[in-house]
């Protein structure tokens, strides 16, 4: 027997014969599956396109005046960045461990390809997938719950996908996707996200042992967590940080020294209820939407870039101000108060209060009685309350007690704008948003506005030719269709029976606002109400000699609009907030373009802010120049409503005007005295402390010391020492 004979009649002959059959129809088979599954008969692949413009969910950015970033709308807050926006030890930590030969490969690793197969096959996790094979995943999630067959068929569409991103994109291109795609949890997606939430940086200033933390939560975002799971992710960092010695990224001192350091975090995880201009954030985010919707936006998938007008400094000291003055205010009302319930014999403001709750509405979802309701709002429970001394409380109270505690405290609603462009700088609607959603600034947020209405009826006069100067009566009137109208003066300490305009206005006389209103004719208040509304006040304003005297419900966005008509020479310009809007490629598709309307004359306008100057100097404001001295032409209107339920102050600059409501939820609930509850107790000194921290800012606010008169001669007579009618000026009398 030759050996040929021998080879074929041994019996090992015939298994290797068989596993060379089964070597090459197994990879018959596998070749088959991966062209089967390339041409789509197990599922579409992701189209070219789609690998071309790949799509994930961006967070909408909001952007104040100088580009800072304000906050996000999101699903998942996530926004982009830039291969050049990476931190080197970013990459080198994510190479290190995730993917050494990453510049060598075309998106598979063919070391660990049979061995990457078999385990997942099995249903057994083996790491070992490349970057572009991870962002493939990311990009293109898996199905759940999954058979082999379907998982092995998965793992396939993986590769080739990871194939086809090498060959679309270039490395760089491809490790700014994944990063862009990864999620860090703590609701940070992508890094930078991640940056910001864990260390308060952008990417680039990671630093090696930062990004080791952010590349080792990779692998178990919650698991690794710093702020959940300290010991884990300390021990994953370092494992993160021994990768990137072994493969040189690290020597093995700097290596020894960063594992030996403490995790140091700055962690914020971003909320809708923290940071700068909450309120604003929220009201800008209902009109985006609705834009949104009309143009064919997703506000929050679709990376938008929204650049407003707000000024970060002015909003920082808009919001530290309104904290500052009502934590003040709110210690002497809790005083004036002591022992007494504010709402007195009105038990109605509190079953509103429940009425209204989220407990109310879910119990009677849940088809409650109400006799079951009522015991539920008078049973005891653990609860977060706000407290301006001690900030959040865990206490336990009844949920009735604590609509009781919430009626106690007061509002406020402040906006500041640019008289000149509309452009609006700052906006507080209330004083802590995650306790207090509503917004006092919308134009939705109606609240009677007193006397700072009195300028309409003074400005319809003076458009008719009235001078400052007029001597006008300080005495009853009576209108005709309205025999029992026979309102007073707040105070009698002025009780001659005629004044000028001038101090008429001054100390908000409103006997001599009725007599100017009477001056004006029978169509009077109908004029005035027309012209309101020319200077932007959209509310409804009854035509009824009352509405003189500030009987209407305005926002405090329309009343800073109009009184920024007398600074801006007599035009009104639509306040605006919303400047542009950009995609996320860059295009703008969206610009706001300012809305004007000619309202009142040059001379009517210059004429109104030397009238309401005189309320700052010597009036119901005066405490703005001789205490707070604000500097520059300053005119302004204190308001008070009936029984102090709401306090008002208006004041404009040439260059800044801003206005103040101050209140409380329930009209029922007030001070009892003009002297605590006036616009000049209340809302006014907000408004000054925020002109004297925005005056003490180097090169953001303009001061101008006198009013630009208008290009034609003042016909209008506005000296009035020779009509001197004796009065005694009265620093800080109020309305």
């Amino acid at each position: 027997m030759n050996w040929t004979e021998y080879i074929f009649k041994n019996p090992f002959w015939k298994y290797l014969k068989w596993l060379w059959i089964g070597a090459f129809a197994g990879l018959l088979i596998l070749s088959s599956l991966v062209g089967a599954i390339g041409m789509g008969w197990f599922g579409q692949l992701p189209p070219i396109e789609e690998l071309e413009n790949p799509t994930t969910q961006l967070a909408s950015e909001i952007y104040a005046e100088d580009g800072s970033t304000l906050g996000k709308y999101y699903l998942q807050n996530r926004s982009n960045v830039n291969y050049e926006e990476l931190s080197p030890q970013l990459i080198n930590a994510l190479i290190a461990t995730e993917d050494i030969r990453f510049y060598e490969h075309s998106g598979i690793d063919n070391s660990r390809l049979f061995t990457i197969v078999i385990y997942n096959i099995m249903g057994k996790k083996q790491g070992g997938s490349t970057v572009s094979q991870q962002l493939a995943k990311n990009l293109f999630p898996r199905k759940k719950f999954r058979s082999i067959i379907d998982k092995a068929v998965t793992k396939i569409q993986e590769w080739i996908t990871a194939v086809l991103i090498e060959q679309r994109y270039t490395k760089d291109e491809i490790l700014t996707m994944y990063f862009n795609t990864v999620e860090f949890g703590s609701n940070s997606f992508g890094i930078r996200s991640a940056a910001k939430t864990f260390f308060g940086k952008s990417p680039h200033d990671l630093n090696a042992k930062e990004a080791a933390l952010l590349v080792g939560m990779l692998k178990a975002p919650t698991l690794y967590s710093p702020v959940r799971n300290p010991a884990n992710a300390l021990k994953r960092r370092n494992t993160v940080l021994n990768q990137m010695e072994k493969s040189n990224f690290l020597t093995s001192d700097s290596c020894a020294i960063l594992k030996s350091q403490p995790i140091e975090l700055n962690f914020q995880e971003e909320s809708h209820n923290e940071g700068l201009a909450t309120y604003f954030r929220e009201t800008l985010r209902m009109e985006l939407l609705t834009w949104c919707e009309e143009n064919g936006y997703n506000l929050y998938k679709d990376g938008l870039k929204i650049y407003t007008s707000i000024n970060p400094t002015m909003q920082q000291i808009a919001e530290q101000t309104v904290e500052e003055q009502l934590k003040e205010q709110q210690k002497k009302f809790f005083a004036h108060w002591k022992g007494r319930e504010p709402w007195g014999t009105f038990k109605e403001v509190l079953i509103s209060g429940m009425k209204r709750s989220d407990r109310y509405r879910i119990a009677k979802e849940l088809k409650k009685t109400e006799t079951e309701i009522t015991r539920e709002f008078n049973t005891p429970v653990k609860m977060r309350v706000f407290s301006y001394t001690r900030g959040e409380i865990d206490t336990t109270m009844t949920p009735m007690d604590s609509i009781k505690y919430y009626k106690y405290f007061m509002q406020c609603g402040f906006m500041s704008m640019d008289p000149q462009t509309g452009k609006i700088k700052a906006w507080v609607g209330g004083q802590n948003y995650k306790y207090f959603k509503y917004d006092h600034v919308n134009v939705t947020a109606k609240r009677q506005v007193g006397s700072t209405f009195k300028p309409f009826v003074y400005t319809m006069a003076v458009d008719n030719g009235y001078s400052p100067c007029t001597i006008i009566p300080n005495k009853p009137v009576s209108f005709e269709g309205y025999p029992d109208y026979n309102p007073g003066n707040a105070d009698d300490k002025f009780s001659t029976p005629e004044m000028t305009m001038y101090r008429g206005l001054q100390f908000s006389m409103n006997l001599v606002c009725l007599n100017v209103l009477k001056l004006l004719g029978n169509g009077g208040i109908n004029n005035v109400i027309e012209l309101a509304k020319k200077m932007g006040v959209t509310s409804k304003i009854e035509p009824y000699p009352s509405s003189a005297l500030g009987t209407a419900d305005i926002s405090v966005y329309e009343m800073v609009g109009a009184f920024s008509t007398f600074a801006n020479k007599g035009v009104w310009i639509k306040p605006t907030y919303l400047n542009r809007i950009v995609d996320k490629n860059g295009n703008v598709i969206f610009e706001n373009l300012p809305i004007t309307q000619e309202a009142l004359s040059e001379q009517t306008a210059y004429v109104m802010c030397k009238m309401l100057e005189k309320v700052t100097t010597n009036g119901t404001a005066a405490k703005i120049k001789y205490m707070y001295k604000i500097p520059g032409a300053v005119g302004g209107k204190t308001g008070t409503t009936q029984n102090y339920s709401d306090g008002w102050f208006i004041g404009i600059t040439p260059t800044l005007v801003s206005g103040c409501w101050v209140g409380w939820e329930d009209r029922a609930i007030h001070f009892r005295s003009m002297e605590l509850g006036s616009g000049s107790a209340m809302a006014m000194p907000i408004w000054a402390n925020y002109m004297q921290k925005v005056s003490a800012v180097p090169n953001l606010f303009q001061v101008v010391n006198e009013w630009t008169p208008p290009q034609s001669p003042v016909s209008i007579e506005l000296d009035c020492d020779k009509f001197n009618t004796n009065q005694p000026d009265k620093e800080d009398f109020v309305e």
